[in-house]
């Protein structure tokens, strides 16, 4: 007696294999039984002639750390067969905080503080028990935020960490690792993480690499700096040992394109010395980030509130406007720069700063002043990417999928905004448009990159594939009609062909729909 069985299933295992038929029987939220199962017992039957099974994708690369705590339903990855999320990624995670961070979140009116969400929380234990409370319909597995540890120690000052604040960094990061975190995770573009030196994250990683976790990094550009960016990521790993990812490669920037190829070379020449280096990426040709963001690393210090006051100076503004120029901000670029969310200026959501500003003033006058009407809360689609740059790291074998997006949904709090379609589309677009479409992969090798690879790179031995005594996270799909619907245009819509999803043994997407269970787990680091 089994509670489901599966029939008449083309299955993709999640190792690269070939597609086989047989049945699948779940059983206590497991693999019980693969093979012809026609005559046995079991509670329901899914006759899912023609349709694909494979394990539950999982997200590489994800910020849900607050989404699943505002709207625990995951609507916009769950129905994209996502079963797991990596959450913690550039270096911002769910926790740990303390009260400086909390008081952040109150003043720049986090999503999470509108929501009403308690900040009751200040360890990772203490968040990873809040999300198990709430309930979530996807597993969770959490990196720790370099970022996190830099504001409650350092804070926001453009300096050295000294060997006492290093120090409470390590003891915060063991704690958190002791207590299931999967590895560390930076961001260093982004204040104050952008503030660190080398030697600093490789102690940091040193810490990780004993409990045996991983280290994942938005590297320090993906521009004109890529290359000595990504031999920092590789160095970081041969220090410290410890396994390494590049998050969302790219080469962004028209002179930048093809750089990824040269990138690649550098990954491969690392592995052959026995650095454990990969990378994931996403199926599209923009970004998204925070308008803030786009301003020089100097003027973040001290934080939002000081950012805010800065940008009232007019010698401030002529200085941050110098330095964007000579950096790879020309005026042009304005016109493939597109307001995601705007609270205060909703009107201005979906449209490109080039066309906003010339009405009024030029676009940094305007994007200084959005920034301040805003108190810094707008974010942005920013297109720069190369297609034959997408499609090159999406073949390299050593890459998997990542969204870099959030849980969102086309209601509620995290229905504002007009936010970038991979929060929607990523997962189906690479299996409709790359995989089917274009013949970039094959449909194996699609999947494995979706399951049994980010699954391996997380130590996660009995997810990502399919077998007898494997956690029965799984995705039914048709694979002539999956596709992404999702658009820069349109970007709130949920795609097609995914049919069923179960999660720990649970149907979570019926014939598309979501069934409202909340079968999801915080996944510990062992």
């Amino acid at each position: 007696m089994v509670e489901i069985v599966l029939r008449n299933g083309y299955v993709i295992d999640g190792t690269g294999n070939p597609w086989f038929k047989a049945d699948i029987g779940i059983d206590r939220g497991k693999i019980a039984k693969i093979g012809d199962l026609e005559s046995r017992r079991a509670e329901s039957r899914i006759n899912v002639r023609n349709l694909v099974i494979t394990p539950g994708f999982i997200d590489m690369h994800s910020h849900s750390d607050d989404a699943l705590l505002i709207n625990p339903k995951a609507e916009s990855k769950i129905r994209q067969g996502v079963t797991t999320e990596v959450i913690g990624n550039c270096g911002d995670s769910g926790a740990p905080i303390d009260k400086t961070i909390k008081e952040e979140m109150k003043r720049t009116g986090a999503p999470l503080v509108k929501a009403g969400v308690k900040l009751d929380y200040s360890s990772f234990a203490e968040y990873a028990t809040k999300l198990e409370r709430r309930a979530i319909a996807v597993n969770v597995a959490p990196l720790i935020g370099h970022g996190n540890l830099r504001k409650m120690t350092v804070g926001y000052d453009n300096r050295r960490a000294t060997a006492k604040e290093l120090g409470k960094m390590k003891i915060m990061l063991d704690r958190s690792m002791r207590e299931g975190a999967f590895g560390l995770s930076t961001g260093l573009i982004y204040p104050p993480g952008s503030y660190a030196k080398t030697s600093e994250i490789v102690q940091l990683a040193k810490v990780v690499a004993s409990h045996g976790g991983i280290y994942t990094s938005h590297i320090r550009g993906e521009g004109n700096t890529l290359f000595a960016a990504v031999k920092e990521a590789i160095s970081i790993g041969e220090r410290s040992g410890i396994p390494v990812e590049i998050s969302h490669h790219k080469a962004g920037g028209r002179k930048n394109w093809g750089k990824v190829k040269q990138a690649r070379k550098l990954m491969e020449d690392a592995r052959r010395r026995g650095v454990d280096v990969t990378c994931d990426v996403y199926p599209y040709v923009a970004s998204s980030f925070g308008l803030v963001n786009m301003l020089p690393d100097w003027a973040h210090e001290g934080g939002p509130e000081k950012i805010l006051e800065r940008l009232r100076s007019t010698e401030f503004r002529a200085k941050v406007r110098r330095d964007m120029e000579r950096g790879s901000l020309s005026s042009a670029h304005w016109n493939k720069t597109m307001i995601a969310h705007c609270p205060r200026h909703k009107e201005y959501q979906g449209r490109f700063i080039s066309e906003l500003a010339k009405k009024t003033k030029d676009p940094f006058d305007f994007t200084f002043d959005l920034l301040i009407e805003e108190s810094l809360a707008v974010s942005v689609v920013r297109f720069g990417l190369a297609e034959e740059d997408v499609e090159y790291v999406l073949s390299y074998r050593n890459s998997m999928i990542g969204s870099d997006g959030s849980a969102l949904a086309p209601y509620g709090i995290l229905g504002k905004g007009h936010p970038h379609p991979r929060n929607y589309g990523t997962f189906p677009r690479v299996l409709g448009h790359y995989v089917r479409d274009r013949g970039i992969i094959s449909l194996p090798e699609g999947v494995r990159k979706m399951t049994s690879l980010p699954a391996q790179k997380l130590g996660l031995r009995d997810r990502g594939v399919i077998r007898p005594g494997a956690w029965a996270d799984l995705v039914v799909f048709d694979p002539d009609k999956v596709t992404d619907v999702a658009t820069y245009a349109d970007p709130k819509r949920y795609p097609k062909g995914i049919e069923y999803v179960f999660v720990n043994g649970v149907l979570t997407i019926n014939k598309g729909k979501h069934t409202g269970a909340l079968a999801g787990r915080v996944l510990k680091h062992s």
